[in-house]
């Protein structure tokens, strides 16, 4: 809502102030000039980047005027979910979490976290990093470097959308120079005509540069920027959960853990401790450990 409330501005302030000088804005209307600019925007981005890439612009572009998904609630249920998978470790051992992290979608823990489940990116990175303390495959520091190599690889995915859109930014200017240039040369082929037709030609070659710059400094570079601010807030996201998941393998209880993790949000995201204990006593619910094997075998009736 915030972006939205931002670009409706930036069409105010522009388009306001060019109505205040008594302009017309029919002479804005120079599809030829769009289709210039925009037109070889689109090519250049084609020639940049794979079309990977090119969903994650259109995805991340779209993420831009949604809600931000960032927030002390989404925190603090996360904060709970893994307290609870803390505990039942705790009171189970490592084993009582492998039916959890093989089936997150049925598991008594994870499913109760549709954030979790919907978001696969998410979900793999903690279940994935779970289950290398289910089989005992790693230390508290190879565990802390896994995670570590694996935030890294997300970063510089979510980052590649972020490059190529600045790219285009960059470009826009010069495009609209080429509009303005191209306009400037059917100009000069009607220099003998009424004075109103080539002043209207020299109108509309002015209108490529005014795209150019204004798709550069008002839409291309803000969504590049908000796009990198958005990559960065995921990734202290996945720090969060990083430093608990870290803490508890080096041995800190199921609390200490999750107030490591509360400790490393960002201040003006972060749940109070009041807030996390308040979630963790009314909400928590810690699965019951299972039985060991042969507890409730039948017992023997030969003679």
């Amino acid at each position: 809502m915030f972006a939205i409330l931002g670009a409706f501005l930036v069409v105010v302030a522009v388009l306001g102030g060019f109505l205040l000088e008594r302009g017309n804005l029919f002479i804005l209307l120079q599809p030829a000039e769009l289709f210039i600019v925009g037109g070889a925007a689109l090519g250049i981005t084609m020639i940049a980047n794979p079309p990977r890439v090119i969903r994650k612009m259109a995805h991340g572009v779209t993420s831009v005027f949604r809600s931000p998904t960032l927030h002390p609630g989404l925190y603090l249920r996360y904060l709970r979910m893994l307290y609870e998978v803390f505990s039942l470790v705790q009171r189970a051992g490592t084993r009582a979490l492998e039916v959890h992290v093989e089936q997150p979608d049925s598991s008594e823990i994870f499913s109760r976290y549709p954030d979790l489940i919907e978001d696969p990116e998410t979900r793999d990175f903690v279940c994935d990093s779970l289950r290398m303390l289910v089989i005992g495959a790693t230390t508290a520091r190879e565990l802390d470097r896994l995670l570590e190599l694996d935030i890294d690889v997300q970063r510089r995915g979510r980052q590649e959308p972020v490059v190529a859109l600045s790219v285009v930014a960059d470009a826009l200017p010069g495009l609209g120079i080429v509009a303005a240039v191209l306009g400037v040369v059917i100009t000069m082929q009607a220099i003998g005509a009424a004075p109103e037709t080539v002043g209207q030609k020299v109108a509309a070659a002015l209108v490529g540069t005014f795209l150019g710059i204004l798709l550069c400094y008002g839409a291309a570079g803000p969504l590049s920027a908000r796009l990198g601010h958005l990559a960065e807030q995921h990734v202290q996201f996945l720090e969060v959960l990083r430093t608990a998941m870290v803490a508890f393998a080096r041995g800190a209880s199921p609390i200490l853990a999750v107030e490591y993790a509360r400790r490393s949000i960002p201040v003006e995201l972060r749940p109070s401790f009041l807030e996390l204990e308040s979630t963790i006593r009314r909400d928590a619910r810690v699965p019951l450990a299972p039985p060991p094997p042969g507890v409730f075998d039948a017992p023997s009736h030969d003679s």
